[in-house]
């Protein structure tokens, strides 16, 4: 039996055959230890979190809206341009469609995100509204709801997809919820959101840059500033490692390591069409998505690198033990998942989405 371990590392299996006198005595405590000195380092971060809502985050007034870039329904061209939408939507091609309507609906399951993060330890929502790590989620979420907004818009106009479906899904996806591994460890959970902020970013960008090779330069433009929408996000979570890492190196390698562990997993991994069970469309997704190299096995690695060197992985000193295993583990692992990754293999076999019909029109 692996007793030493800290609980969040040890199997379950294994804390089953503890015998309960242990778990009170002496496993409990180091649980609640661990949560305090979190708990802690919140509370010590939390006056900066307003400077950081200042520097990442752009006030409502002065940031992009849908409307920006969408056909104004006030205006007599209304119906001129919502033609050209359509006219230029019939040179994308049916992975494209897929990829595009996944990630509509991936940025629509914005609810199950905000109420997760609310419930993260030290965010402290019910401490009123000059509590700074609820008001930069709600601040967040606020920005993050206009992605959703805007492509769901587009694909309604685009007359490409079949809108009872997606929205189907959507609310399939946020009944579901999700299990991205974290729990409501702050650390873990600003790790998964420094990943995914990078991961979501570089699948907009690419999805854009298609959009342009394709001569829609609307949606081009759309799918380019939320990736600038996402890139700022990451920016500030990764900002928000750091900091911890500065107070809690030991606990903060530890969290890094074990969501590595379990793998970052994408937050629409509960994926399904109608009918479907949770997750099976995930994979068929997932599967386009590498097709069109919109998001790779490969970018998963890169961003593990960048996010090793950004935190300074590889020269932090002074860890315990357990951390420094942590800290090796971190170092070795993008080369690990390199080898696994050009053993992977792919299918190329179009799987037919209810979104979107074979031919990418309905």
């Amino acid at each position: 039996m692996t007793l030493f371990l800290p609980f969040t590392l040890a199997k379950e299996e294994e804390i089953k055959r503890i015998p309960r006198i242990y778990l009170d005595l002496c496993i409990k405590p180091l649980v609640m230890s661990i949560k305090n000195v979190r708990l802690e380092v919140m509370q010590a971060i939390e006056p900066k979190v307003e400077g950081y809502i200042n520097e990442f985050l752009i006030p409502a007034e002065k940031i992009w809206q849908p409307t920006d870039f969408l056909p104004n329904s006030q205006s007599d061209s209304f119906y001129d341009e919502v033609e050209k939408i359509r006219g230029e939507a019939k040179e994308l091609g049916y992975d494209f469609w897929v990829t595009l309507v996944a990630d509509t609906i991936t940025e629509e399951a914005l609810p199950t995100y905000e109420s997760w993060l609310m419930d993260v330890e030290g965010i402290d929502q019910h401490n009123g509204k000059d509590n700074g790590w609820s008001k930069w989620v709600r601040a967040w979420t606020a920005e993050e709801n206009r992605h959703g907004d805007v492509l769901n818009k587009y694909l309604y106009l685009s007359g490409r997809v079949n809108m009872r479906e997606i929205e189907m899904t959507t609310q399939h996806l946020i009944s579901d919820g999700f299990d991205i591994g974290t729990d409501r460890d702050p650390y873990k959970n600003f790790v998964y959101t420094t990943f995914q902020e990078l991961a979501t970013n570089i699948s907009h960008k690419r999805v854009g840059k298609m959009a342009r090779q394709k001569g829609n330069a609307l949606l081009a433009k759309m799918c380019t500033i939320i990736a600038g929408d996402e890139m700022r996000h990451h920016l500030a979570y990764r900002e928000f490692v750091k900091t911890i890492m500065g107070q809690d190196p030991d606990g903060m390698v530890l969290a890094f390591a074990d969501m590595m562990k379990k793998k970052i997993v994408m937050p629409a991994h509960f994926l399904r069409e109608s009918g479907g069970s949770i997750g099976e469309a995930f994979e068929q997704f997932s599967n386009c998505a590498q097709r069109l190299g919109v998001y790779t096995a490969q970018d998963y690695i890169d961003i593990l690198k960048k996010l090793n060197a950004y935190w300074d992985i590889e020269n932090l000193r002074g860890l315990s033990d357990e951390a420094e295993k942590a800290r090796v583990y971190l170092m070795k692992l993008p080369d690990r998942l390199q080898r696994i990754s050009e053993r992977m293999q792919f299918t190329q076999d179009q799987h037919t989405f209810k979104w979107v019909e074979a031919n990418g029109m309905l």
